[in-house]
């Protein structure tokens, strides 16, 4: 057994425990969490942006990557108002804009500076958030049910990515992104479609009733089938950044298994997405 092999068990044995455990906790145990993997996601965020040519304001990005979960939570727990929270936004995006002007000056590339500080803290901070939404969307929820509606597409996005690798080194064929990710196949993407409509509703039936919720079969079948797609092209636009970059993993964090952005990449995507769907399917 490799190295690399035993390094990403590993992880996988402490990762896997921690996320249930952060996840059961909620509240501030778990808006820590996210704040520590929102800095180091926006720090390698800003790393790739600036190996394109743009150079972020890391200081201040990983600033607002950290403390965006925990904004998150003060809005849902009543402690911070929904207009105060902008507030502190917006004061946050013009001390970018006047940082941009003194240490970005004309020649440097103050706008791509702005862009990239702004798009690396909302992509690797802001939309970590709906986690926490998700897991205290009814202050009547207890842990569990939180649980239960947070891994709801956690699983999916799991299941996904091991049927995609399964389908695709069991029948190969014809590659779906060569330039972006050179091993992902048709029958790949086909396979992890497949997964995740079938994990959606296995899990959905066995544990939703388990915790109080109830939807339809068909409900978690779309539910399945739309995060699924959705992973699966979140994927491919954190390879897309990669590539631009000219880099094979965003970063280290994760021993064996690269970085945030590496183990994040399709959850950024999916949490958002499953957000607005268990809302149309009135389970949030």
């Amino acid at each position: 057994m490799s190295s690399n092999l035993v390094r990403r068990i590993l992880v996988a044995l402490v990762g896997i425990p921690a996320a249930i455990g952060c996840i059961y906790l909620g509240s501030w145990p778990l808006a820590i969490a996210l704040g520590v993997l929102g800095a180091v996601g926006t720090w390698e965020a800003c790393r790739l942006i600036e190996a394109t040519g743009p150079r972020p304001l890391s200081a201040l990005g990983v600033l607002a990557g950290a403390t965006a979960p925990l904004g998150t939570l003060a809005v849902l727990e009543g402690a911070l108002s929904v207009r105060a929270l902008v507030i502190l936004v917006v004061l946050w995006a013009l001390a970018v804009w006047v940082a941009a002007m003194r240490l970005r000056p004309l020649g440097q590339g103050p706008t791509g500076a702005i862009a990239g500080t702004v798009l690396a803290a909302a992509y690797a901070g802001g939309l970590p958030g709906f986690a926490l939404y998700l897991r205290h969307a009814d202050a009547g929820w207890g842990a569990w049910t939180g649980t239960a509606v947070v891994f709801l597409p956690i699983v999916v996005v799991w299941v996904t990515d091991i049927a995609a690798m399964a389908a695709g080194a069991t029948f190969g064929g014809r590659r779906l992104a060569p330039v972006l990710s050179p091993k992902k196949t048709w029958a790949g993407a086909i396979g992890g479609t497949v997964g995740g409509l079938v994990a959606a509703p296995v899990f959905g039936m066995l544990m939703l009733p388990r915790v109080g919720l109830a939807t339809s079969l068909w409900s978690l079948a779309g539910f399945g089938l739309v995060i699924s797609v959705v992973a699966q092209v979140g994927d491919a636009a954190e390879s897309l950044v990669k590539r631009d970059a000219g880099v094979k993993d965003s970063g280290r964090f994760f021993s064996g298994h690269g970085g945030v952005l590496d183990r994040l990449d399709a959850l950024y995507w999916a949490l958002p997405a499953a957000t607005g769907l268990l809302a149309l399917m009135g389970v949030v």
